[in-house]
């Protein structure tokens, strides 16, 4: 965890939630070789808290690429979308998983312009999940979503 004004108790509490896994690509984190962050959604450089709320799981790849953007193009119907918020939204609403589990899919408008704009679908992703659905540890269960922090 990146973050060390973030009490672990509330660090402990994000990763719990995510069920380990990345809040926006879904990689997990007993199989990373990188770190994880704790994300602020709404980012503190926009005036983002670091109230639950605020906070999500996220691997070093979608934090880095997704930096301080709240919203980006939907590749179908060209308008600006926000991005995915894994406390206000679930994930299976937006997105979904190709056949063989390798490639994010987007639902709606958000999941969409998550995907590009994350690039949800980078090859090192693609690899890891290939790897990861061949021994029958991907995709990671979606978490149930509770309110008690």
């Amino acid at each position: 965890m990146s973050n060390p004004r973030l009490p672990a108790k509330v660090r402990r509490a994000i990763i719990r939630l995510a069920g380990g896994s990345c809040e926006y690509c879904r990689s997990q984190m007993r199989f990373s070789g990188d770190p994880f962050s704790i994300d602020h959604i709404m980012p503190r450089a926009r005036d983002g808290s670091d109230e639950m709320d605020n906070l999500a799981l996220c691997c070093l790849g979608c934090n880095n690429i997704k930096f301080i953007s709240v919203e980006a193009f939907d590749p179908v119907t060209r308008e600006i979308v926000p991005l995915y918020h894994p406390r206000r939204q679930r994930w299976s609403d937006h997105f979904d998983w190709n056949l063989d589990f390798t490639l994010v899919v987007g639902l709606t408008p958000t999941g969409r312009a998550t995907i590009e704009k994350l690039q949800l679908n980078r090859e090192g992703l693609v690899n890891y999940r290939r790897v990861l659905a061949a021994m029958g540890e991907h995709p990671p269960a979606d978490p149930i979503r509770r309110r008690r922090y």
